[in-house]
């Protein structure tokens, strides 16, 4: 079974293709990422690496998590799911009292 991998601390200017490259060494990569800003499609400097096993997973992590890449230090570990967004806020929202207008005595103004 493939296991995902975070990959964090990553250059920039990396490409999903280095990123296979590296991760290559270690095992069958079955994908490769860099994520990037949507807005600039520039590198957020993370990415995630799906192993052909967990064996392989583990390999990759125990051979480049703290490694230096290309002058930045890598953060390699197993990915975590994504944790669910609401689209508009979560709770803590709303209550009010009054009208606006009356500056919020419970009383309503004569408009």
């Amino acid at each position: 079974m493939s296991q995902k991998l975070y990959v964090g601390g990553l250059p920039y200017s990396v490409t999903d293709g280095q990123l296979e490259e590296l991760f290559a060494e270690h095992g069958t990569v079955e994908s490769a990422k860099v994520i990037a800003d949507k807005f600039t499609a520039q590198s957020r400097g993370f990415g995630f690496v799906e192993m052909g096993t967990g064996e392989e997973g583990q390999k990759a992590i125990d051979a480049l998590n703290g490694k230096d890449f290309q002058g930045r230090t890598l953060t390699v570990n197993e990915a975590r799911p994504q944790e669910r967004r609401s689209g508009f806020g979560d709770g803590g929202g709303g209550g009010g009292g009054g009208n606006r207008r009356s500056g919020g005595g419970g009383r309503p103004s004569r408009w």
